[in-house]
């Protein structure tokens, strides 16, 4: 899809995005979440989601893993010399200067599009996914579903869910895809709606796949640039470019790795 056609989708889609889920009421265990299934399908059809994309809600499974997973982000509580240890920043600055050499021609022609240099980019390809190592495992429409039935965070994931709704009715997502235990995708794991703000055709095949490395890249450039991302501006704390990272993740020492490792990789 060409980036024109998607932002329009994206911009037509937005107001699905933040329906609210009015009837489906949330709940804290698995023993709930048949029935509000049904309630947020009701919802959904009369929001505008199609048959596929109700099949699939339909489909999905309470997601025990996911919800694991959201109780036990302890790394975030980490200093910032004992996280970037056990994110392995050091390995990623190494590989990613590597990564930038031989990729080279790819990181230059998105540094021309969107204004973001090769260093942060790879610092987020490395810490989410080891470089498209680990992309994850988990059924992505189930881990989203699961986090929006929630009542920790429904605000926050049924946009994302209905997103993924969308994508699902369009064909841009399968039922079946996998990625991380909170429903991202992709070499730097992009939630439902982000893939609709953000996802560009990086590779030039008419189509948006963030499990292809140029897809993902450029459509990471593309989230920085929508979040303020200069041209040319330094992107440490305090300068001009780290509010962009910020919008990445909301973890402090997350956004500081980033920006240390990316400026290993592009000082190297």
């Amino acid at each position: 899809m060409a980036y024109t056609r998607l932002i329009a989708l994206a911009s037509a889609l937005l107001m699905l995005a933040t329906a609210p889920a009015l009837a489906a009421r949330c709940g804290n265990n698995a023993s709930g979440f048949d029935k509000w299934k049904r309630s947020f399908a009701q919802e959904a059809a009369a929001n505008g989601i199609g048959k596929r994309g109700i099949n699939a809600l339909m489909g999905t499974q309470y997601a025990y893993g996911t919800i694991k997973a959201d109780r036990g982000q302890h790394s975030f509580k980490l200093s910032l010399d004992q996280f970037m240890k056990k994110r392995g920043a050091s390995a990623i600055a190494s590989q990613g200067r590597r990564y930038k050499s031989s990729n080279a021609a790819l990181f230059n022609a998105i540094e021309r599009r969107y204004g973001v240099p090769p260093g942060p980019l790879i610092a987020i390809w490395g810490m989410e996914t080891g470089f498209g190592r680990y992309m994850g495992r988990q059924n992505t429409l189930s881990a989203v579903a699961t986090l929006a039935y929630d009542c920790r965070r429904p605000e926050f994931f049924t946009p994302h869910l209905y997103a993924a709704l969308q994508l699902v009715d369009r064909g841009a997502l399968s039922p079946s895809q996998v990625g991380a235990m909170h429903g991202e995708v992709g070499h730097t794991q992009f939630l439902p709606r982000n893939v609709l703000l953000y996802g560009v055709d990086g590779n030039g095949d008419g189509r948006v796949d963030l499990n292809n490395k140029s897809d993902a890249l450029a459509s990471t450039a593309n989230f920085l640039r929508g979040h303020g991302w200069r041209p040319g501006a330094g992107y440490q704390p305090g300068q001009p470019n780290y509010r962009a990272i910020q919008g990445w993740n909301a973890a402090g020492v997350y956004q500081q790795t980033i920006a240390i490792v990316g400026a290993q990789i592009d000082g190297g």
